[in-house]
């Protein structure tokens, strides 16, 4: 900056530069994403707040989800599987899987196939504590579900697995 300036000059003030965030006009696509946002957030509340009134970490909550969706899914859940799902070391994966155990929420079981390789069950009392919670979440989520159409419903079902593709892009375990 030129500290030789004329004194009298002023810089030009912007008119309306107390625009409210509001007033900004979003493309579509990026109010789409900007909701798909929130509904992330007011997930992850949710989340938390059923950590914390069932003395877990959120991390427990997450790792619980991923048993959930590998059993839905019938791939073997293994620590292994539960870490790269999860993004954790092996030390992090252990004290996730040390933690719920404690509390009752999964069990440790020797494959069947392979008598080395340890598998993990969510119990189901753990299951019936996550309904309990998120069953009137989920209702209210297959209420909206149920106003659409089976073509709409597709196009969100489309929707969501290619968003879920962008935040994933490697091949999940």
């Amino acid at each position: 900056m030129d500290d030789r300036r004329d004194p009298d000059h002023r810089e030009p003030e912007l008119e309306g530069s107390e625009i409210e965030a509001s007033e900004i006009e979003e493309p579509d696509n990026l109010r789409l994403v900007h909701l798909l946002r929130a509904v992330t957030v007011e997930f992850g509340l949710r989340q938390a707040d059923f950590a914390a009134r069932n003395g877990m970490h959120p991390t427990d909550v997450r790792a619980l989800i991923c048993l959930l969706d590998a059993a839905r899914a019938a791939e073997p859940a293994t620590a292994g599987l539960l870490g790269a799902r999860l993004g954790l070391n092996s030390a992090g994966t252990t004290a996730v899987i040390d933690r719920l155990e404690r509390l009752g929420h999964v069990a440790r079981i020797r494959d069947d196939h392979d008598r080395r390789r340890i598998l993990l069950h969510v119990e189901p009392a753990a299951i019936r504590l996550g309904r309990e919670f998120f069953g009137p979440l989920i209702d209210g989520v297959l209420q909206v579900l149920d106003s659409f159409d089976p073509a709409e419903r597709e196009t969100v079902r489309r929707f969501l697995t290619a968003t879920h593709a962008a935040f994933a892009p490697e091949p999940r375990p």
